[in-house]
């Protein structure tokens, strides 16, 4: 009798276990708040504080490749302790994402380590690469950038180093096209943490350093007041000869606008002459708007305007050289490119300014104004008291025709991912989100210090990529791990899905 009690009780507790298991799986399933997205697949990244997810397309394979915060983990493939770096996974299948392999980062905590900026470009679009393979450009740390081989995403090589000795990085961009790229570094001998050395990277196996750019003020021997210092560009290539940077994450924002020809081949002393050489316009935002993100939307047509006639000499006088409705003989008033400037909120539980998405007309680039913001609503969930950032970070910065100039994802921390019908930037519209469950791997994240601290566990949704099939990635920054959504309902429709 007591071994079939004994039996009972086990089988009893066992169905308990199921039961409490099977109970925790459906409040987190609950607790996920969504509209017009759904979750796809999912994957915990080792638990992995995450910054940037990039995903590159590689033969009939798609790589989703994370730049990683500072911190130590157990690398699941390896059985090995390693400092934060890059996480690889195979998304070919986005319902079971597979864990490739991790690329140890610098040691150190939170903004001190890791390796939080990936760039991937394909050989075969390099000018002077190997056409068979595959190529990441990652920071490292705050020290240095280098690129890796992944053209065999399981079995990552480092190729080379491109530049060392740095006091800082942050998040750069590589032009596959050309091989140019621009990386944000921190040189010891310019006054300000970050501005952007250029190099010739068309052949990844030999950098060619091309010059230093910064703002004025910012360079070796300049005096008064040190500008605030970039975050990172975003460039047209030859193409659209353009470079749009944004200084300033949290406050005190500053957009660039940079003729990309004059950039690469104008005179390159750094001198202020020279740094404001190449400049289109630079615009000041108001001390308490940052620019993290500049999102280039260019080449917009606005229904709204279509029928907008413009008066004769109007464009000319404007500087309106361009009309996007080519089936209109006339110029009207609905040809337009606008610019979304995203900041970053940085404190926790509101206790600073909180970071919006700023649409900036520049269809006439010299006289750039802002015509519209966009945040969430606090009181939609109680933000400011769910704990850790809530505002805005960071926009995905791809193009894919499904969504470039239609629908625009905005990380958002503790609010999630956000998606935006941006089809008339003067009226931002918010069409569907998604906001992760916690687990049990998702931080907390406190105000205060000491005995004074009060601390919360908290989403906080950190980056957002698309791929070319229109599914969204987003990465936590409290180790939640990687989600990756789609689209659905009225949302969808948006989109550009053929």
């Amino acid at each position: 009798m007591r071994i079939l009690r004994s039996g009972l009780a086990t089988a009893g507790l066992a169905a308990i276990a199921l039961a409490w298991h099977a109970g925790m799986a459906a409040q987190q399933k609950a607790s996920a708040e969504k509209s017009n997205m759904e979750l796809v697949g999912y994957n915990d990244l080792q638990g992995r504080s995450s910054y940037q997810p990039l995903v590159h397309k590689q033969g009939d394979r798609f790589i989703a490749y994370i730049g990683h915060h500072g911190g130590s983990t157990l690398n699941t493939v390896t059985g090995q302790m390693e400092s934060n770096g890059t996480s690889i996974v195979d998304v070919t299948n986005p319902k079971q994402p597979k864990y490739l392999a991790h690329i140890p980062g610098e040691p150190g905590q939170a903004e001190q380590g890791g390796a939080q900026m990936v760039r991937v470009c394909d050989g075969a679009t390099l000018p002077r690469a190997d056409r068979s393979k595959f190529y990441l450009l990652r920071s490292m740390g705050n020290s240095g950038h280098e690129i890796w081989d992944v053209t065999d995403p399981g079995k990552p090589t480092r190729l080379t180093v491109v530049v060392s000795g740095l006091r800082d990085t942050h998040k750069s961009w590589w032009e596959c096209d050309t091989g140019i790229a621009y990386l944000v570094t921190g040189v010891t001998d310019w006054r300000t943490r970050r501005m952007t050395s250029i190099y010739d990277l068309s052949d990844p196996a030999k950098p060619v350093f091309i010059r230093y750019f910064g703002l004025p003020g910012q360079q070796p021997g300049s005096t008064g007041p040190v500008p605030t210092d970039l975050h990172g560009p975003i460039s047209t290539g030859p193409k659209g000869n353009r470079v749009y940077f944004g200084y300033g994450t949290g406050g005190n924002g500053i957009l660039q606008i940079v003729d990309r020809n004059k950039l690469l081949n104008g005179p390159k002393e750094p001198t202020d002459a020279n740094l404001l050489y190449p400049q289109v316009v630079r615009l000041d935002l108001p001390a308490d708007a940052g620019a993290h993100t500049a999102f280039p939307m260019l080449g917009m047509t606005l229904p709204e305007f279509a029928n907008q006639k413009l008066r004769p000499g109007t464009a000319a006088a404007a500087g309106i050289e361009h009309e996007h409705d080519d089936a209109k003989p006339e110029r009207t008033q609905a040809g337009r490119d606008f610019i979304a400037v995203v900041g970053e909120t940085l404190a926790n539980e509101c206790f600073e300014n909180r970071q919006m998405v700023r649409m900036v007309d520049v269809t006439v680039e010299t006289k750039p104004f802002g015509v519209s913001t966009w945040t969430v609503p606090e009181s939609s969930g109680k933000f400011c008291a769910k704990g850790g950032r809530f505002g805005t970070h960071s926009s995905n910065e791809n193009m894919t025709p499904i969504y470039y100039n239609r629908v625009l994802f905005i990380a958002h921390f503790n609010a999630g991912v956000r998606a935006l019908d941006v089809r008339d930037p003067f009226n931002v519209k918010e069409i569907g989100y998604y906001i992760p469950a916690v687990t049990d791997k998702t931080d907390k994240r406190c105000v205060g210090t000491g005995s004074d601290a009060r601390c919360k566990v908290a989403i906080q949704t950190n980056n957002v990529d698309v791929d070319d099939r229109g599914y969204i990635y987003i990465v936590d920054r409290a180790n939640t791990g990687m989600h990756i959504l789609e689209l659905t309902g009225t949302a969808r429709k948006a989109a550009n899905f053929q």
